[in-house]
């Protein structure tokens, strides 16, 4: 596959993730208007935290990163009969491994949750077990489900996996509006609707796609070399939680040092974060992976290090102007998106800066999720698991006393700013290991995003705060206006800059655009 076919593959991705995280904001919407920022959003936000950490226990997350090496090695040689027979291996050990972790986590999930969150009344406890026995059960669909999709990244095929978080965010807004029409909104149904969501979407779907590329059920042998090959490479990532991993979590554990409300307020900007976030790092980061596994495989580093490094100056160079527009526009958008139902103006004075701090966070966001994958395509895991689980436990040390001295958004600037001192110290290393020709390239476009971004989004902010007010019209003025100004104000100052990566994206968009469907 060319880079013809890295870019198509990247517009897949993304057109997947846009239209996840399209559905993940009607979601948002859906939970802020039903359970609004209050002990009910907070009970639902919190009875995530046990699942995922069984999910990233077993590098859930990273399944796919972790066997598309194995995988790809065998499909490289031609031996798919050895390949499908890895597959069967490693997918007996893991899914037993999290099946059994799975019941045991249920019938430890009340004393769990009680240590977990101190500061929650009895009663919000036992509501929190509960909703947590109900979401648990998925975490072994999206583990064996990483393995199809898997499957199908090694083949090049980006379309079905692209489909799984859309069909679970389907899911969670089926299950919130089934309830809510039956009775009193209740966390309840938005829990089921997520567990339907990752069977249907994580599991169904993917062992149809991996289907389709090939694979086929195969006894596994008592004794096959990939599954020692797969723990030793996924045991970093089940042993050290990094920052990118963990961040999430920090808000629902810290988020109880506030007043009710404080968890699902921090979770609602955070999830309006993690929209660009998916559409530019993590797309950049998916689509380039499957390559980068591939030269790796075949010896060719200096390639490796070239593919890298083009898409981690693309990307920044988009997340540095999506930044800007969403630091400009940030109360607006709130405003529009959250603001109806139990969510009430109130709430957006709170939630608005708190988005706003966190996505400064989205270039260092970027850079991390291409450079991540290229110590993963190498299989060189440790590296950016020690210093991402380096800069976690900094990061928790210092929770307390930042929401002791500047409250929620002290919590906001801890997770931008421990996201970025992740994603240099990492981007650093990375040179120092093979990547130093392309050091001062990747330099350069990140200090002239920083310029370009700070520019922009103070250039929207005033225009944003001249036309904001509570009408909903002015709203939309707002946040359009605020866009116009910061999308203008970052491409004037990326010319004067004279950053290349404008014209070398419309150069590769011209030509991914004539590229064939089947280079997915």
């Amino acid at each position: 596959m060319t880079r013809r076919g890295m870019g198509t593959a990247a517009l897949v991705v993304s057109a997947g993730i846009l239209a996840s995280r399209l559905l993940g904001l009607l979601r948002n919407a859906l939970l802020a208007a039903l359970l609004g920022r209050t002990v009910q959003g907070d009970v639902y936000q919190a009875a995530f935290l046990i699942p995922d950490f069984l999910n990233y226990l077993m590098a859930g997350g990273y399944m796919s990163i972790t066997f598309i090496p194995i995988l790809s090695r065998h499909l490289g040689a031609g031996r798919t009969e050895d390949g499908w027979k890895a597959f069967a291996a490693v997918a007996t050990w893991v899914g037993g491994l999290t099946s059994l972790l799975t019941l045991l986590l249920m019938a430890l999930s009340q004393p769990i949750t009680q240590l977990l969150y101190p500061r929650l009344a009895p009663s919000q406890v036992a509501e929190v077990a509960n909703l947590t026995r109900i979401v648990l059960p998925a975490q072994v669909f999206f583990v064996l489900g990483s393995l199809f999709m898997a499957v199908q990244y090694a083949h090049k095929r980006f379309a079905l996996p692209s489909l799984a978080p859309v069909v679970y965010n389907l899911g969670i807004i089926g299950g919130g509006l089934l309830t809510s029409w039956g009775g009193e909104p209740s966390p309840a149904g938005f829990a089921w609707g997520a567990l339907v969501g990752a069977a249907v979407g994580n599991f169904g779907l993917q062992v149809i796609g991996a289907q389709r590329s090939g694979w086929r059920w195969t006894r596994p042998p008592r004794r096959d070399p990939a599954v020692r090959t797969y723990f030793v490479m996924a045991l970093p990532l089940m042993i050290g939680q990094s920052i990118a991993v963990l961040d999430e979590q920090f808000v629902r554990v810290f988020g109880q040092l506030a007043p009710d409300g404080g968890i699902a307020g921090l979770a609602y900007a955070r999830q309006l974060h993690m929209v660009p976030v998916g559409l530019i790092a993590q797309a950049a980061g998916v689509a380039a992976y499957p390559y980068l596994a591939g030269l790796a495989a075949a010896g060719r580093l200096g390639e490796l290090v070239s593919t890298a490094a083009g898409a981690i100056r693309h990307s920044l160079f988009a997340a540095g102007a999506a930044a800007a527009a969403m630091v400009a526009g940030a109360t607006p958008l709130v405003r529009l998106l959250l603001q109806h139902g139990e969510f009430e103006p109130a709430d957006t004075a709170v939630v608005a800066p708190l988005l706003a701090v966190f996505v400064i966070s989205l270039p260092a966001w970027a850079v991390h999720q291409v450079v991540s994958r290229s110590f993963y395509a190498r299989a060189q895991m440790w590296t950016p698991v020690t210093i991402g689980t380096g800069v976690a436990l900094l990061a928790a040390g210092a929770a307390v006393p930042l929401y002791e001295r500047l409250g929620l958004v002290g919590l906001a600037w801890l997770s931008s700013a421990a996201m970025t001192v992740y994603a240099l110290i990492l981007f650093i290393v990375w040179t120092r290991s093979g990547a130093a020709p392309v050091r001062s390239a990747i330099a350069a476009s990140w200090t002239r995003c920083l310029l370009s971004g700070s520019v922009a989004a103070t250039a929207g902010r005033l225009v944003a705060d001249r036309i904001d007010s509570t009408s909903l019209l002015d709203g939309v003025l707002g946040l359009l206006g605020a866009g116009t100004v910061a999308a203008a104000a970052y491409g004037s100052v990326a010319l004067l800059l004279k950053s290349p990566e404008p014209k070398e994206l419309y150069r590769r968009a011209g030509v991914s655009g004539g590229g064939r469907g089947g280079d997915v």
